[in-house]
């Protein structure tokens, strides 16, 4: 068995990045056109930049309604990548059916909020007695088909995750040329104004869902039937667990939009400028800026796969290498938008109109100054998402919030009490400066300790042994119970393999993963340890233990220590799934014992590699870790070592005659 990933451990990197990161950058920067199509049009027509302002103050409400759906999606496409790996028809689809029914049930509460509390959130969001009719017209429309919106987007993560990437490009290509032909037909022909902008925009999400739709008739890995609407809350929360970080990234968004328009919106009144047109400029140059980032961004989550395999087979070189194109890339495009954006902004600002001097002035002014340090922008959201690729959600945490939340959040509010309307804008490069600065750190840190635990024992072959026919032993543990001596013991005396490290390393030898990268899968401890198990590196290690598992199973009886196998094996005809627990005295004594330690960090050890465990067993199998529903034989170990093997033979014995 040869490991289909293992060309990303041997194919040449540059022709990998290319190859996977096209498509990325491609459907990134189509989806961008949604939020930067109806402002050329609406700048260009009589509205101007009280058109581009309502649209503005109504962007960052939809962002919240997106928040939410892309959690969901994202969540469910993830559960459904896990399902996927261990061949798991059952409950992915129930995880898409609960994410669809529970995504329209909070976009109409959104709905029914957003009309609610539609002025305070408008006011809130930036308008102006002036701008407040023209966002009323605009918002109306737009919040009505909010549910498909929501729908749309919650659907495209699950597509892409069915193995259909093109097609979920195909659907958002199709609403976004849909937007585009409609702008000027319904602005400038039929005379709508901002109505028109809001409703090319509507019918393009409108034609977006519909194409979704037909694809969810044709799935590849799931089938949608009724029964997937029916409300499985243990499901959920994964898918929850699953999305949260998306979730988190885009309120980020909008509280940095919040932030910033009301800063604006209040300095900008005592200024020559008056309200609008900071609100009209920065909604227009924050879109400008996204599609920056997404060619970036593009680039880096191509390369999340070739990153996150060559991280788990500790071929740290390519690592390197592909980290050196990626930021290659990254700094040219960074350095040539902030050419263009220094030295000749009007390029960019024409295109959304030109509305007077005063308006040219305080744009021109923005591009300067607010994406000053665009390149350090965008080297700072490549290593946020370098760090997940590698398995480290934590320090991509940290890159991420640093510059967007810990830093701009208060510079946008501080500075203008000092600079006036100017502050919110000189808030970015900060922002930006200090966001570096942490980056940098944490990749030199990253980078040093890269290879310093590689291992210099050259690992011997082993082989899975062929046996006779009879009972699969899966032996699940609570950590210091002796599970793994047990299950050494009951083999020997069974007479058949045994397998614990030795699971480890035939993954590693047929995967071309690194055995103590495997093996350490469950015991990695950090606050994120959810979601470190849905990283690359780590979604790599799973598949390959679990193809070792099903081939070591096929070749007779065995017994099986940990790593789920339980569940990976649980439609084999001649399973037995045994548990061992103890009371948490004995196995912190256990502990004391086995690796001298002192009573307090034995129990330490004991409660935070079951937790681990659990969390890892959980989110594999979608089940409870210990829950005695799962498993044929539960046994505490404290009775002893010797009975315990006896009595688990005992029980194998009699299951046998």
């Amino acid at each position: 068995m040869e490991s289909n990933n293992k060309y990303l451990g041997k194919e040449k990197i540059s022709k990998l990045l290319f190859k996977f990161s096209i498509p990325c950058i491609l459907s990134l920067l189509i989806s961008s056109l949604y939020n930067i199509v109806d402002q050329i049009f609406i700048g260009n027509s009589e509205l101007g930049y009280l058109g581009n302002a309502a649209t503005s103050i109504v962007f960052p409400i939809t962002i919240i309604s997106v928040a939410f759906a892309w959690a969901i999606g994202d969540g469910s496409a993830a559960f459904l990548s896990l399902c996927q790996g261990r061949k798991d028809t059952k409950n992915a689809h129930i995880a898409i059916g609960n994410g669809i029914l529970i995504n329209f049930i909070i976009s109409i509460i959104f709905v029914l909020l957003g009309f609610l509390l539609m002025n305070h959130l408008l006011f809130l969001f930036g308008a102006s007695e002036t701008t407040l009719p023209i966002a009323q017209d605009y918002f109306r429309i737009i919040l009505i088909f909010i549910p498909v919106y929501m729908m749309a987007n919650g659907m495209n993560a699950v597509i892409r995750a069915d193995g259909s990437p093109g097609f979920s490009m195909a659907s958002t290509l199709v609403g976004a040329v849909t937007n585009i032909i409609l702008d000027p037909i319904f602005i400038f022909v039929c005379k709508w104004g901002i109505a028109g902008a809001a409703w090319a925009t509507v019918i393009g999400q409108c034609l977006s869902l519909i194409v979704s739709m037909i694809y969810f008739t044709k799935t590849k890995t799931f089938k949608i039937s009724w029964s997937s609407f029916k409300i499985n809350f243990g499901i959920f929360s994964n898918v929850i667990k699953l999305g949260i970080s998306t979730f988190i990234t885009q309120m980020s968004i909008v509280v940095i939009s919040l932030v910033c328009n009301i800063m604006l919106a209040k300095y900008g009144a005592m200024s020559k400028y008056g309200t609008d047109i900071p609100i009209a400029v920065i909604g227009i140059c924050m879109k400008v800026f996204t599609i920056v980032i997404n060619i970036v961004v593009g680039i880096v989550l191509g390369a999340q796969p070739i990153l996150g395999y060559n991280y788990g087979a500790k071929q740290y070189n390519r690592v390197k290498e592909t980290f050196r194109l990626v930021m290659i890339s990254t700094v040219i495009v960074g350095l040539v938008s902030m050419i263009i954006f220094e030295f000749d902004p009007s390029i960019i600002i024409k295109l959304f109109g030109t509305e007077s001097d005063l308006y040219m002035e305080f744009a021109t002014k923005t591009f300067q100054i607010f994406l000053f340090f665009i390149v350090f922008t965008c080297i700072i959201k490549v290593s946020s998402i370098f760090f997940q690729a590698v398995g480290n959600p934590i320090k991509a945490s940290i890159v991420s919030l640093t510059r967007d939340i810990v830093c701009f959040v208060p510079l946008v509010i501080i500075l203008p009490i000092y600079m006036g309307v100017e502050g919110a804008l000189y808030a970015a490069p900060v922002a930006d400066i200090i966001g570096i600065i942490i980056t940098i750190i944490l990749l030199f840190l990253f980078f040093k300790k890269l290879g310093k635990d590689a291992s210099t024992e050259p690992q011997e072959p082993v082989n899975i042994l062929n046996s006779k026919d009879g009972v699969i032993i899966t032996i699940s543990r609570m950590h210091g119970s002796r599970g793994k001596y047990i299950g050494e013991l009951v083999a020997k005396e069974l007479n058949i393999p045994y397998y614990y490290k030795e699971l480890t390393a035939i993954a590693a030898e047929e995967s071309g993963l690194d055995k103590e990268f495997i093996s350490k899968l469950n015991r990695k401890n950090n606050i994120l340890h959810d979601l470190y198990l849905t990283t690359a590196p780590v979604k790599y290690a799973i598949e390959a233990q679990e193809k070792v598992i099903k081939k070591i199973a096929s070749k007779g009886s065995c017994v099986i220590v940990g790593r789920a196998a339980d569940y990976v094996l649980r439609n084999h005809k001649n399973l037995v799934k045994i548990f061992i627990y103890a009371p948490e005295e004995y196995r912190i004594r256990s502990i004391m014992e086995m690796y001298k330690d002192n009573k307090n960090d034995a129990k330490k050890h004991v409660i935070r590699s079951d937790k681990n465990r659990a969390s890892y067993y959980n989110m594999i199998s979608n089940s409870t870790f210990g829950d005695v529903n799962n498993y044929n034989l539960c046994i505490d170990s404290s009775i002893g070592v010797e009975k315990t093997v006896e009595t688990i033979c005992d029980f194998i014995k009699n299951r046998q005659k």
